[in-house]
């Protein structure tokens, strides 16, 4: 027969998990460290063809209710995880309502990658008018090749008013 356990004895604890030693021991957090998210380092993803650099989008209008607004923006340049540049929008026939300012698109390597492979994608931005007020820009970015194809940029101008336009862009940059 077994003997019983004296009555107060708590029962025996698994052994508990060693920690891991590695990298992360030595200072490097990394592969070994539980906590790191390998995937989001990628399989040393090549670099980005030169070509991102810059994207031109050609101009485009949409009618309003008794005018029509077009969007002019200069080839857009690429820096760290944006697309800058500036922007006219013209107000036909009310003059008085034109407006300048800067452009900017979120647009990350992954996103760039999505589109070389074909795959529709969504981005957001803002524009900041001259006299500094902004306002949110969505849009989305149909590839019909690796360096060109169709864009929808949405800007919010006020809660109840989103201007629409559609329009095509090329990747220019070398």
């Amino acid at each position: 027969m077994l003997a019983a356990e004296p009555a107060g004895t708590p029962p025996p604890v698994a052994a508990a998990r060693a920690p891991v030693i590695g990298a992360a021991a030595a200072g490097k957090i990394g592969v070994d460290d539980p906590g790191h998210n390998a995937a989001a380092d990628g399989p040393a993803a090549a670099p980005l063809s030169p070509r991102y650099r810059q994207v031109e989008v050609a101009p485009s209008q949409t009618s309003i209710y008794v005018g029509i607004v077009s969007l002019a923006l200069p080839p857009l340049e690429r820096r760290k995880d944006e697309y800058t540049t500036t922007y006219d929008a013209s107000v036909f026939p009310f003059f008085f309502y034109n407006e300048t300012g800067q452009f900017w698109i979120e647009c990350s390597d992954e996103q760039l990658r999505r589109l070389e492979r074909g795959e529709r994608v969504a981005f957001q931005g803002r524009v900041r008018r001259a006299d500094g007020s902004e306002h949110r820009v969505e849009g989305t970015v149909t590839p019909a090749d690796a360096t060109s194809g169709k864009v929808k940029v949405r800007v919010f101008a006020t809660k109840s008013i989103e201007l629409i336009f559609n329009s095509t862009y090329r990747f220019t940059g070398k």
